[in-house]
């Protein structure tokens, strides 16, 4: 089985709750991310700080462990899953950045979009979670998935690598 998490190194292994949980800023983001596509919300809700800020640019701020662990629980519903791929990650002391493509799968319904990510990291919790994204790209995104649920043909495609853009077929 594949990880739920791509990269160009290798996929972190994923985390079991008996297993320490790392301390290093990049190590936390990338174990926190595997976590979110496995699904493994206890690993997850373990990776951030009782302050948690999640920020999705453009919508309400979720501030605490007990509200973002609420809204990341819908990765858990039946029929629902995510995935992430890293096109690029960096870290400088405590704040580490990603460039990534996340994918939504709702039944037959694929959506996958470009995301850039802020974490900020403290003793080894998630302090903030900022991410960005094209309203413009999730729109499309949103209409390839429902097509490509009537037209398998037109189901967007996972990234090829860490350099092929979100939803982007190689040319033929």
């Amino acid at each position: 089985m594949t990880s739920p998490i791509h990269q160009k190194s290798a996929a972190p292994l994923p985390i079991t709750p008996d297993d320490p949980l790392p301390t290093d800023p990049r190590a936390v983001v990338e174990a926190f991310l595997a976590a979110l596509a496995q699904p493994n919300m206890t690993v997850a809700s373990a990776l951030i700080a009782e302050e948690i800020v999640y920020v999705n640019v453009g919508m309400p701020t979720l501030r605490g462990r007990d509200r973002v662990t609420k809204v990341l629980g819908g990765l858990n519903r039946p029929g629902f899953s995510f995935e992430v791929y890293l096109h690029a990650i960096s870290a400088d002391g405590g704040t580490v950045l990603t460039e990534r493509t996340d994918v939504l799968v709702l039944g037959p319904v694929r959506m996958q979009f470009w995301v850039a990510g802020r974490f900020d990291v403290v003793d080894g919790e998630i302090t903030l979670w900022r991410d960005a994204f094209d309203y413009v790209d999730i729109l499309r995104s949103t209409l390839r998935g429902l097509l490509g649920a009537v037209v398998p043909a037109l189901r967007p495609a996972a990234p090829a690598s860490a350099d092929t853009p979100p939803g982007k077929r190689p040319l033929r």
